[in-house]
């Protein structure tokens, strides 16, 4: 996915959340990848999502949290 306010392709922080908040099902393919291959991806979703699932619409960061959790467990 190219970030509109991005200027590299890393997964930082701001390319995890605009990914999981405006990405697609092949976006999230990516992430899904980048998961499965260092887990540091997995920490920083989880940061993001953190202070975004306390609002109960915020469906797809409740999806990426559940997602991460359950995989690390």
């Amino acid at each position: 996915m190219i970030h509109r306010h991005l200027n590299h392709q890393d997964f930082t922080l701001a390319a995890i959340d605009d990914l999981i908040a405006r990405g697609r099902r092949s976006d999230w393919a990516e992430l899904y990848r980048a998961l499965l291959a260092d887990p540091a991806v997995a920490a920083k979703v989880l940061q993001v999502c953190a202070p975004k699932i306390v609002d109960p619409y915020a469906q797809r960061y409740h999806f990426w949290n559940g997602y991460v959790s359950r995989r690390r467990a």
